[in-house]
C-alpha cells in the first residue's frame, strides 16, 4: 500500500475499496446514463488506455533494470541459490495454476459473447482519442532492461552516474504510477463496467469473477501446503518436519500481509516468524528481505488463472507451450514490482498483450480481477518466503556469514 497519507482521500481509502466502488457504480450507471454521457467516459478510457500502453515499456525498463542491478551487485552463493529457488517456486506456481485451471475452468466457465476490444469500442464509441505509441515494444524493453541491469551491476563504483540515472528513472516512473495511473484507475474501471452493462455483458463477467476468485483462493492454500511440504523435506534440526506446523507458524505473517497488502511492510513479521520456525537469524535476515522482492508465487498464480479464465470466456486458443513461455517471462517482469497496490499486474500488462494477445479492455478486466484479490496474493508470497528460507538454511550452515560484497 502507498504509505503517503498526505494526499487525497483516495489514497487513505485504498485502491481495493475504490475498485469495488467503481465496479458497482459502473454497473449502476450503465442502467441510467444516456449514451452521449457514456461516450464521455469512453473517451477518457480511450485516452487513458493509450497512456497506459505508452507507460508499460518504460515501467519494465525502470524496475527490471534497477532490480537486476541491485541484486547483481550483491555477492555470494546464498544470493544465487535464493534467487534460483525463488524463480523456480514462482514458475512452478504458475505452471501448477495453468494445469489445474485448464482442467477445471472449462467445466466452470463457458465461452460467451464477450469479445473484449470489440465490445469496448463497438456500441459505445469514444468521441475522440489521442494516439500515444510506446517508445519501444514490450520484448525490446525487457531485453534492454536486462542489458542495462547486468551492465550496471558489473560497474564496481556504486556511485556511478549510470546507477544514479537508473535509480532516478525508476523514481520518476514510480511517481507517474502513484500520482497519475493509480488515482485514475478507478475511473477507467468504472468506464469498463459501464460499457459492459450497457452492451449486456456484465452478468456473465461477474459470474466468471466469482468462480475464478473461489478457484484461486483454493489454489493459494494448496500452493502453500506444497511449498511447506517440500521445505519440511529439507528441514534440518531443530526445524520441525511437520509442514502444517511450519505453515501454522507463518500465519501471523499471512494475516499481516492480508491487512497491509505489502510484502515490504510485512518483512518484520515474516522475519520474526521464520526465525521462530527454526531458521537461523543470519539466513532469515538475508532471505526474507530478498524474497519480498523476487518471490512472486501467489501473484503469478493469480495472473495465470485470471488470464486463462478470460481467454476461455472469449473462446481464445491457448496451449501449454504458450503459457510456459508466458510464465517464464512473467517471473522476470514482475520482480521488484512497484511498491503500489497491484504492482505485479501493472508490470505484467505488456506481456499479457504481446504474448497472449490481450486487448486494453482485457487488461482492464485483469486489473479489476487481480486487485480484488490483491491481499491474498501478497499473503501467499510472504508466507512462502518462510518455506524458501527453510530450504536455504539447510543448504548453508547456521553460522554462515552473509556476504553482500
Amino acid at each position: 500500500m502507498t504509505k503517503n497519507s498526505g494526499h487525497t482521500a483516495k489514497h487513505r481509502l485504498g485502491l481495493l475499496p475504490l475498485i469495488i466502488l467503481a465496479i458497482a457504480a459502473g454497473i449502476g450507471a450503465g442502467y441510467i446514463l444516456p449514451q452521449w454521457l457514456a461516450r464521455v467516459f469512453m473517451t477518457f478510457n480511450a485516452i487513458f488506455s493509450q497512456f497506459l500502453g505508452f507507460t508499460i515499456p518504460l515501467l519494465i525498463i525502470a524496475f527490471v533494470a534497477s532490480a537486476i542491478a541491485d541484486i547483481g551487485r550483491s555477492a555470494g552463493k546464498m544470493l544465487v541459490v535464493t534467487a534460483l529457488l525463488a524463480y523456480i517456486a514462482t514458475f512452478s506456481a504458475g505452471m501448477g495454476a495453468y494445469l489445474t485451471c485448464s482442467w477445471c475452468f472449462p467445466k466452470l466457465i463457458s465461452a460467451t459473447a464477450y469479445v473484449g476490444a470489440e465490445s469496448a469500442g463497438g456500441d459505445i464509441a469514444p468521441y475522440f482519442t489521442i494516439e500515444m505509441p510506446p517508445v519501444t515494444g514490450v520484448m525490446s524493453a525487457l531485453i534492454l532492461a536486462f542489458i542495462i541491469g547486468l551492465g550496471t551491476a558489473r560497474l564496481t563504483n556504486t556511485a556511478s552516474p549510470l546507477r544514479g540515472l537508473l535509480n532516478d528513472f525508476r523514481d520518476i516512473i514510480l511517481m507517474v504510477i502513484n500520482r497519475a495511473i493509480i488515482p485514475l484507475l478507478p475511473i477507467y474501471i468504472f468506464g469498463i463496467f459501464l460499457n459492459m452493462t450497457m452492451v449486456g455483458e456484465v452478468g456473465t463477467i461477474l459470474t466468471t469473477f466469482i468462480k475464478v476468485i473461489a478457484v484461486i483462493f483454493a489454489l493459494h492454500v494448496l500452493q502453500l501446503i506444497i511449498q511447506f511440504a517440500v521445505a519440511a523435506l529439507f528441514a534440518r534440526r531443530p526445524i520441525s518436519h511437520n509442514p502444517f506446523k511450519l505453515l501454522w507458524g507463518m500465519m501471523p505473517a499471512y494475516f499481516t500481509a492480508l491487512g497491509t497488502q505489502s510484502s515490504a511492510a510485512t518483512i518484520p513479521v515474516t522475519l520474526e516468524q521464520t526465525v521462530k520456525n527454526g531458521v537461523s537469524s543470519q539466513v532469515a535476515g538475508f532471505v526474507i528481505p530478498l524474497c519480498a522482492t523476487i518471490h512472486m508465487s501467489g501473484s503469478t498464480l493469480k495472473i495465470v488463472a485470471c488470464a486463462l479464465a478470460l481467454m476461455i470466456t472469449q473462446g481464445m486458443d491457448y496451449n501449454i507451450g504458450q503459457f510456459a513461455g508466458f510464465i517464464a517471462m512473467l517471473g522476470i517482469s514482475i520482480i521488484a514490482a512497484p511498491g503500489v497496490p497491484g504492482g505485479a499486474i501493472m508490470a505484467s500488462l505488456g506481456i499479457l498483450s504481446s504474448m497472449l494477445g490481450f486487448s486494453q479492455a482485457d487488461n482492464a478486466l485483469m486489473i479489476a480481477l487481480y486487485i480484488s484479490m490483491d491481499s491474498f496474493g501478497t499473503a501467499c508470497n510472504v508466507t512462502g518466503d518462510g518455506a524458501l528460507a527453510i530450504i536455504v538454511d539447510r543448504i548453508f550452515p547456521t553460522r554462515t556469514t552473509v556476504n553482500q560484497g
